[in-house]
């Protein structure tokens, strides 16, 4: 409760005491109204004693606060006067610190002036020593001119000669230097990188035969085979173009052919009509045809699953197709498994250079496409397959690798001479090259192209070995005569040609046949 409202109060206690002492001197009569005054008397004093307590202690109060006022104003006038002096001290400070700067300054500018009167002493003096050194090299080069016998500019130029001259043969010993190391840390790094390549890919020793087994469970099925009088025989020669050997081998037929894609029709041909019984000259034909056609198939697979594993992907169809054919072709060996194991060389050797594996094992791959075409090219195999890679949409520097790697055509990529170098390594791997089976497989096809120069053949077939020469012509196009003539004409230009071990049977056949159905 604050003073003021103490005094309110005591105020309020007096006035209410008197009212009551009126009332009671109104209302009660005699000693009643002496009473009342009484309390009156003495309600008007304790009002008094307690106004007067209340002021006390509100003067207390005023001069408790009044001291703790001049305390607060003592403390802080005692801060306004030490911050003044702080003020003071700093601008003391600051005056000393001007009045030192001006010093310096005027010491500064007192060094520059000094600075400048000796730069100019010095410049001075530098322009006479420069004359002075100018006319002494002229003195020079007067006395050295009357003594040599030469101005300064033909001097000049016989300095700048010998120089040249002695720095044109340090220049060169120092370059065949750096060529005889390069060469030899070349060849250190050649042979490194040859040597890991060939060890980071196996191959199996490559074998190529040219005869086919066609294995049957008993005589029986060998006289089925033959047919009467051999027609069944021949028909299937005629049909599948190889050479059928039936000799006293147990169980066991032999089909001879320089064409593995021949060998491998006639094989299937022989097991389809075993299983289904049915063996005569129409069913034969029928069934070569097929076959014919499931391994013109099995080419496309074959070609497509070579892809697959090697992970050459995006070749034309046509590219897949040849290299399939590749399976059924000798070059020097198998192939197939050559250009797959060129393909395999060609990344890890384009890895180890640095180069794009990808494109090296494409390269590799396609390489040889050249020697499986459909028709015989005018051309070398590495020209023609690069011709070939440009016609099914095969990047420049794919194409040029294919072109060059026989040196045929000149290397423009670096993926070129790689291809080449593998191309080496894998042909000069112990049984990769077979140099009298491929010399046989080419007389014997230069054998059917020999006969079918001739107007009116329509199939050749070389077979026992190439020791014959089976000659189909049109019924339609030459007759018995000319059949006669046309076998003596082949013989001679056979002779005239080719060589050849032993004789060459030349046997022109001409067949008509009526064909008719019964529905």
């Amino acid at each position: 409760m604050t003073t003021d409202m103490m005094i309110a109060l005591a105020i309020g206690v007096a006035a209410f005491v008197v009212l009551v002492t009126v009332w009671y001197l109104i209302f009660v009569p005699g000693k009643r109204k002496a009473l009342a005054r009484e309390a009156s008397e003495a309600a008007e004093k304790e009002a008094e004693v307690i106004k007067q307590k209340k002021l006390l202690e509100v003067k207390e109060k005023f001069l408790s606060k009044k001291a703790e006022l001049e305390k607060e104003v003592r403390q802080r006038n005692q801060q306004i006067q030490q911050a003044e002096n702080r003020a003071k001290q700093r601008e003391m400070s600051l005056n000393q610190r001007q009045d030192e700067l001006t010093r310096k300054r005027q010491e500064v500018d007192s060094m520059r002036q000094r600075l400048e009167t000796q730069q100019a002493v010095m410049q001075k003096k530098e322009e006479e020593l420069t004359q002075r050194q100018n006319s002494l090299l002229e003195q020079e080069r007067t006395k050295l001119e009357e003594i040599s016998g030469l101005s300064a500019d033909e001097a000049r130029e016989r300095l700048v000669e010998t120089l040249k001259d002695e720095a044109k043969t340090n220049a060169a010993a120092y370059i065949n230097e750096i060529m005889d190391d390069a060469k030899m840390n070349a060849n250190k790094e050649a042979k490194r990188i040859i040597i890991q390549t060939i060890q980071r890919v196996a191959t199996e020793t490559a074998v190529e035969n040219s005869v086919t087994i066609f294995h049957i469970e008993n005589d029986e099925v060998k006289g089925r085979i033959i047919g009467r009088e051999g027609r069944n025989i021949r028909a299937l020669e005629a049909a599948a173009g190889v050479e059928i050997v039936v000799d006293d081998t147990p169980e066991a037929i032999v089909i001879s052919g320089f064409d593995p894609v021949r060998r491998e029709v006639c094989r299937l041909a022989l097991h389809q009509l075993v299983a289904d019984g049915r063996i005569h000259p129409a069913r034969i034909e029928e069934v070569v045809a097929k076959v014919k056609k499931q391994v013109d198939e099995e080419i496309m697979e074959t070609g497509k699953r070579t892809t697959i594993d090697l992970g050459v992907h995006g070749l034309h169809p046509e590219l897949v197709r040849i290299i399939g054919k590749m399976k059924y072709r000798s070059s020097y060996g198998h192939l197939l498994q050559h250009a797959r194991e060129t393909a395999n060389l060609c990344a890890v050797m384009a890895s180890e250079l640095g180069l794009n594996p990808k494109k090296a094992k494409r390269a590799g791959l396609l390489h040889d496409i050249g020697k499986v075409p459909d028709e015989e090219p005018e051309m070398p195999h590495a020209l023609y397959g690069a011709k070939l890679a440009e016609k099914y949409k095969e990047k420049p520097d794919i194409c040029n690798a294919i072109g060059a790697h026989h040196e045929e055509m000149e290397m423009t990529t670096l993926i070129a001479p790689i291809v080449q170098v593998c191309d080496a390594i894998s042909g000069a791997r112990p049984g990769a090259r077979r140099e009298i089976v491929e010399a046989y497989i080419k007389r014997l096809k230069d054998l059917e192209d020999i006969a079918m120069s001739y107007p009116g053949v329509v199939k050749t077939y070389a077979i026992q070995a190439g020791r014959e020469l089976r000659v189909i012509v049109g019924a339609d196009k030459i007759d018995d005569k000319q059949t006669e003539l046309l076998s003596g004409e082949i013989a001679t230009k056979i002779q005239n040609e080719m060589t050849y071990p032993g004789q060459v049977k030349i046997t022109v056949i001409r067949e008509t046949r009526s064909v008719a159905f019964a529905k």
